[in-house]
């Protein structure tokens, strides 16, 4: 097929804008990082303060300051809520997809850059971090972009492009920190250690390296040089030594596991379309042995696999993990599977892929089972339950649509659409769930009621605190800072959080968000407590009368 890249950069972003937007607003935020992110973004807006990030009226540095600053330009336009935080997201979901279909069919024609692009925009995890008010989306963007430019370096020879790929790793870096550059580099460094053992690979000058490194320094240096000039060079090192470096030599927060961590969450990350994946990486290694693929094709071939086992790797080493940190080899993926996608349609039908979207149905059906029992065993109240009606909506929607795909694959004139099938199950069962799933799932989300009940009955001088339960940035962002996270009844030392007397002694009026079934210690320190609001298995105290003193 002929290459036609605007054509299929324009198709690509129409599918990831209409698995993304809808519904992307509805509801509340998430606890705990869309609420705490959310949180920075509107304190830069509270504080005027648009070099150092806030929280909780704190100074902040845990992350850099990209996704804030466009969050907090959305939420002036937008007013601050779910919509304007979960916009960048969103608008950058929405160019990862176009971007790659754009990139891949430059090199291998339109049908393949619209195949790996539907199949990244519907692949589980990409759907998902489009949607959160976090800066993931845009880290994986940039890096997407990065690995790309510098893919096209090496293939034209042309210094340009390996300058785009530094000013794509510069904003990156701005969004999450090192990481952007350390993985893109990474990948595309081994992707030409390998390819120059096949075929000359023309590297960047050094007029190249210079120029990517010096427009590297001006987006990146700023922030950071006012960042030192102001707050000291302590604020560097909690952000980059501890928060960066630190999560990948150590454990931050109890976000530990083992080194297999991420391969079962690749599996569900890239759902339905992992049924596919372990026999595209068979075709494409092959291929590679027989030398079967064009130069062309030979090249993303290559790309795709170093891009799928490097990051695996590099994140697999890091004693921090969290599923979020793989998503940026999700376009590697979706790469491999278009790939296979279109030697299937032109070289006929193909037994291994027919097998292939035949699991997929299965999947479902094992996932169902565990979710019976899970819902048996756990004995759900009806919130809980309401859900479920949904979630079988959803996975007959997906098992029809793999079975369509399975038909389509065996048969020679309808497998170039085959794809479409399992494509269009997906979308229609992410919107759903946005549109129809995720209201229901408020009744999860204990703390907004809370909070807007506590607000309703606020006056000037009242403290806010939360106990023995989760959701404190939640709390923090649906009424305002400071909120005190107070330490368990019983205990009359701690480090990290204030001492329960401390507090509730300190001001007339206290409110409490605690859990409703109380410890067996559980004084008033001499005040009336009263029960304000309640929602779920949490309630809202409020602490008045007598002031007790502090100890």
């Amino acid at each position: 097929m002929a290459e036609r890249p605007a054509r299929a950069a324009i198709v690509g972003s129409i599918v990831a804008a209409l698995i993304t937007l809808p519904g992307l607003g509805a509801g509340t935020l998430w606890d705990n990082s869309e609420t705490a992110y959310g949180e920075v973004a509107r304190e830069v807006l509270s504080s005027h303060d648009w070099l150092v990030m806030h929280l909780n009226g704190a100074a902040w540095f845990v992350q850099p300051p990209l996704y804030f600053w466009i969050a907090a330009v959305f939420s002036m336009l937008l007013k601050i809520g779910p919509l304007a935080l979960r916009l960048p997201s969103a608008l950058a979901t929405i160019a990862m997809g176009g971007m790659t279909a754009y990139a891949v069919s430059r090199q291998a024609g339109t049908r393949v850059g619209i195949f790996a692009s539907v199949i990244l925009s519907t692949s589980l995890m990409q759907a998902v971090v489009g949607r959160l008010a976090i800066m993931d989306a845009l880290l994986d963007l940039a890096v997407a972009l990065a690995v790309f430019w510098w893919f096209r370096a090496l293939q034209t020879g042309r210094d340009r492009y390996f300058v785009y790929g530094w000013v794509a790793a510069a904003f990156g870096f701005l969004a999450k920190g090192p990481v952007a550059p350390v993985v893109a580099l990474l990948v595309i460094g081994v992707y030409a250690l390998w390819n120059r053992r096949s075929e000359p690979t023309p590297l960047p000058t050094w007029r190249g390296w210079l120029v990517g490194l010096g427009a590297f320094a001006v987006i990146v240096v700023p922030w950071f040089a006012a960042i030192y000039a102001t707050q000291g060079g302590h604020a560097l090192v909690v952000m980059i030594g501890h928060y960066t470096i630190g999560r990948y030599t150590g454990v931050i927060e109890n976000q530990a596991g083992p080194w297999w961590y991420y391969l079962p969450v690749a599996i569900v990350g890239f759902f339905p379309w992992i049924a596919f994946l372990p026999v595209a990486l068979w075709w494409a290694i092959r291929g590679l042995r027989l030398a079967t693929p064009t130069p062309e094709i030979a090249r993303l071939v290559r790309l795709a696999i170093v891009w799928t086992v490097v990051p695996l790797l590099f994140f697999s080493f890091a004693k921090t993990k969290l599923p979020n940190y793989i998503a940026l080899e999700l376009p590697a993926l979706a790469l491999a599977v278009g790939l296979y996608f279109d030697h299937v349609a032109r070289r006929g039908v193909n037994r291994a892929a027919v097998i292939s979207a035949a699991s997929v149905p299965i999947f479902i059906g094992l996932v169902a089972v565990a979710i019976g029992i899970f819902v048996r065993d756990n004995k759900f109240a009806s919130a809980e339950s309401a859900l479920l009606p949904v979630l079988v909506g959803l996975g007959a929607t997906i098992f029809t649509g793999a079975i369509v795909s399975a038909l389509l694959l065996a048969r020679d004139r309808f497998a170039a659409i085959a794809p479409y099938g399992l494509g269009v199950a997906m979308f229609v069962a992410i919107d759903v769930l946005a549109l129809v799933g995720l209201p229901k799932a408020e009744a999860f989300k204990p703390i907004p009621s809370l909070a807007a009940a506590i607000d309703a009955q606020r006056r000037p001088g009242d403290i806010v605190a939360i106990q023995s339960t989760s959701g404190s940035n939640s709390l923090l962002f649906y009424t305002a800072p400071k909120v005190y996270v107070l330490a368990a009844p019983d205990v009359t030392q701690s480090r990290g959080e204030m001492l329960a007397r401390n507090v509730i002694c300190s001001a007339a009026r206290v409110f409490v968000v605690a859990p409703a079934k109380r410890p067996p210690v559980d004084p008033t320190y001499g005040r009336t407590r009263r029960v304000v609001a309640r929602s779920g298995r949490d309630l809202a105290f409020l602490y008045t009368g007598p002031r007790c003193g502090a100890r």
